[in-house]
């Protein structure tokens, strides 16, 4: 682990492994220091899917008030050095305030350079969000919080160039302006929010904890009863907003020494307020436990639950997966239907499927129409009806070389997230729990061996009349295959960490569904 405090070293690090590497993936946890179980879990998921993980520590003095914190927030460099090196990271860039926000330019005289001097936003170029979303929430009683946090994101996301940029979804007003800003300047990077880490009492970890005594902790572990008792009211159908914000009083009210200061319901993606909730809804909490400040929050989903099973080749995943769906009275979303109705397209067009900007132009200027009830199953692209098309042997010999391009894969996942906004689907993939569904109610890996996977494919070939190749081919076939599979550099195949893994080997295809159903039962309720 190499730990850089300039811009220039950073760059020349990064420059160096990209040039050495012809598609180099790089995750980016940003943080301003004191590391806790919070952050470590940001790390793990960015050292689980990229192959370079960078942790920038950085107190950022754009963002605090001028009657926060700011000279207080806990520091310790060498103690955040130590964890990150436990945990893989690979590179720690941890500049100084001068260095982020200083003159550049040779001539800069040495006491300029070494000197800490207070920035002032006016200064600055900064990046300002929507209103609408800094004026709510936490942005009601931080005013210019927001803003400093979009400047210094951007400068991070703008100087690492990061594939994937981690953050906790603790900060849920910033994880939304943060999504925003992405989407508004086309940055190429994908924003991932990962669950909230708890302690023992239920109390989000934050790096501000570490200012409460045992006593305060135990009292800020009200605000996770009092969303959890707002989330046991919203199952019983009540979604209004009313209920849980009165139901979110009623329990902080019980401990005096924690003070509220908003409990809100609003959209998750724009942070407007919502009176109801239709499909989703961030319940957002802020409190003081003597002079420090908390917040906390939860996901109300107004959906039925999403099914994800995610697999190697060749173990029974289709199959398993179409049938699944009817014994669990889910719609089947064919994700392989998908792929096959744009390489339709891109045959029927003449587009050359090398020509990856052509492709990328022809995708993203087409739509896809779906239903998905798995006794009636059609798609359409562009208003026509290719549902029996796709199914050529001329679109099934191509589909894996437009699979293989990102832009296709960019444009697919989405249409397949607002197939789930509303639930009620069951999917299978490679990354569907890990990355199109995360927060899939049921994750399941189907797998089975390498010498099953091949005998079942034997089997499959001799029913087909192609009887001529060995068993010890298709072995090192398949095995071949998992590794590509697993290395790609888009969609790799991963197992959820929270997935339940079923092995198939000696299993019949009831047998797995008979366990599908069994999991679905036991995690979510009854089927239907």
């Amino acid at each position: 682990m190499q730990l850089f405090r300039t811009i220039a070293a950073l760059r020349c690090y990064l420059n160096s492994r990209k040039s050495a590497t012809s598609h180099l993936e790089v995750g980016l946890v940003p943080t301003m220091g004191a590391l806790h179980a919070g952050h470590l879990s940001l790390i793990r998921r960015a050292r689980q899917e990229n192959t370079i993980v960078v942790v920038s520590i950085f107190v950022n003095p754009l963002q605090f008030g001028p009657k926060e914190d700011f000279q207080d927030y806990p520091r310790n460099l060498e103690q955040d050095r130590l964890l990150c090196q436990e945990a893989g990271v690979d590179v720690i860039f941890a500049p100084s305030e001068t260095e982020m926000f200083g003159k550049s330019g040779v001539d800069r005289p040495k006491s300029e350079i070494l000197a800490t001097k207070p920035i002032h936003p006016s200064s600055l170029t900064q990046v300002i969000p929507p209103p609408a979303m800094t004026s709510v929430l936490c942005g009601k009683s931080r005013p210019g919080h927001f803003q400093g946090v979009a400047t210094i994101v951007t400068k991070f996301l703008s100087l690492v160039q990061p594939t994937r940029a981690y953050f906790g979804q603790k900060d849920a007003q910033q994880v939304a302006i943060i999504r925003q800003l992405v989407a508004d300047f086309n940055l190429p990077v994908e924003i991932v929010a990962c669950p909230i880490v708890r302690e023992d009492s239920g109390l989000a970890m934050s790096s501000r904890n570490q200012y409460l005594t045992a006593e305060q902790k135990q009292q800020a572990s009200v605000l996770y009863r009092a969303l959890q008792q707002a989330l046991q009211a919203f199952k019983t159908g009540d979604r209004t907003a009313e209920t849980a914000l009165a139901t979110v009083k009623a329990e902080v009210a019980r401990v005096p020494a924690v003070e509220l200061e908003y409990a809100e319901l609003v959209n998750p993606d724009t942070l407007t307020p919502l009176e109801v909730v239709a499909t989703a809804g961030l319940l957002a909490v802020a409190a003081r436990v003597g002079s420090t400040r908390l917040i906390d929050n939860l996901i109300l989903r107004n959906r039925r639950p999403i099914v994800a099973i995610d697999g190697p080749a060749g173990a029974g995943k289709s199959t398993v997966t179409r049938q699944a769906a009817g014994a669990l009275g889910l719609f089947y979303l064919d994700t392989g239907a998908m792929y096959r109705a744009l390489t339709w397209l891109a045959m029927k067009t003449g587009t050359p499927m090398s020509d990856a900007p052509a492709i990328a132009e022809l995708v993203n200027l087409s739509y896809l129409e779906y239903n998905l009830d798995p006794s009636s199953f059609t798609i359409k692209i562009n208003g026509e009806d290719v549902t029996e098309a796709i199914r050529s042997l001329e679109v099934t010999a191509r589909v894996s070389e437009i699979a293989a391009q990102p832009a296709v894969r960019q444009f697919l996942v989405l249409q397949q997230q607002r197939c789930g906004i509303t639930g009620g689907i069951i999917a299978e993939g490679r990354d569907i729990g890990t990355n199109v569904f995360p927060d899939a109610e049921l994750k399941i890996f189907l797998t089975a061996s390498v010498k099953e996977r091949s005998r079942r494919r034997q089997l499959e070939l001799k029913n087909t009349g192609r009887a001529d190749i060995g068993l010890a081919e298709l072995e090192r076939d398949i095995a071949l295959r998992d590794e590509k599979d697993s290395t790609r550099e888009v969609a790799p195949l991963r197992k959820a960490a929270d997935a339940v893994e079923i092995q198939t080997d000696g299993l019949t295809i009831a047998e797995v569904i008979d366990r599908i159903v069994g999991l679905y039962e036991e995690k979510i309720g009854s089927r239907g």
